[in-house]
């Protein structure tokens, strides 16, 4: 079956899913709003087969999101506002204006350059669709991590910005030590909760320009950590029931202890001889 065929192939099932009388009523009952939660999954689905680099995953997540942009423009096909060849053509029309160093008599470009060229096209879209600000439409449906970097790229691109990176770690230095000062306030009196929890929320936000400024998804960071993070711990749990160790009750050192043995187990090295150092 030849791509267009394969594609005309979906777009002919989704109407058919959602055809009146002899769709399937769960695809029929589906809205926009209760389509979108499974759009964001699929996408972070796909992201997970990516970081695994999994050809068949790979191949199947992206047929998932394909599907959701197919069930999203029937939608509104349904309503009469556009149909999948629209939105087709609108990316298409999108990414020629947008590279006019490929498809312009000009051609050429560094990447910096391209880079600048790109987000100013993006700034001239932006304003004429009357979003003037500097952060409009930046999605809040995006992971927090996510969205955080974006707003700072974006009041970078206007010069609200440290210089280097340098400037960017002083302030999550100032950060936690306001979100020290907050920890303590609240061993006091409780009901300053929200105070500790916008102190959070600042470091949090120092954090990604740390390492946006050192060019790092934090995003990325994070997801690295947390399967790292899987993998010591499930190391840790095959330790202890080698051992006949029950994990509940132990005490801090001793979870010290067994984590560090995890860690040299996974980076290769025999812990059957250590003492139980926490060092």
């Amino acid at each position: 079956m030849s791509e267009p065929d394969a594609l005309q192939a979906l777009l002919d099932l989704m109407k058919r899913l959602r055809d009146p009388e002899h769709g399937c009523p769960w695809d029929q009952a589906q809205s926009f709003a209760s389509i979108a939660p499974y759009t964001i999954e699929e996408a972070y689905e796909l992201a997970a087969a990516i970081e695994r680099g999994e050809q068949g995953p790979i191949r199947d997540e992206l047929g998932d999101l394909l599907f959701q942009v197919v069930f999203h423009a029937q939608l509104a096909e349904e309503r009469g506002w556009f149909d999948f060849a629209t939105v087709a053509r609108g990316v298409h029309e999108k990414l020629v204006r947008r590279h006019p160093h490929v498809f312009a008599a000009s051609g050429g470009g560094n990447p910096v350059e391209l880079s600048r060229q790109w987000d100013k096209g993006k700034r001239a879209e932006r304003a004429a669709r009357g979003e003037v600000g500097v952060l409009a439409d930046v999605p809040l449906a995006l992971p927090a991590l996510t969205r955080a970097a974006k707003l700072g790229r974006r009041a970078a691109q206007v010069g609200f910005d440290w210089p280097e990176a340098d400037g960017a770690r002083r302030k999550l230095d100032e950060e936690l030590q306001e979100m020290d000062a907050a920890a303590e306030a609240v061993a006091v009196e409780p009901s300053r909760r929200a105070e500790l929890e916008d102190e959070l929320g600042d470091v949090l936000f120092s954090v990604v320009n740390v390492a946006r400024l050192h060019g790092l998804d934090p995003e990325n960071a994070l997801r690295a950590a947390n399967s790292k993070f899987e993998r010591r711990f499930a190391a840790m749990e095959k330790l202890a029931h080698e051992e006949g160790l029950a994990l509940e009750g132990m005490t801090p050192e001793a979870w010290e202890a067994l984590w560090q043995r995890a860690k040299r187990r996974l980076a290769g090295r025999s812990g059957a001889g250590s003492s139980g150092s926490a060092c």
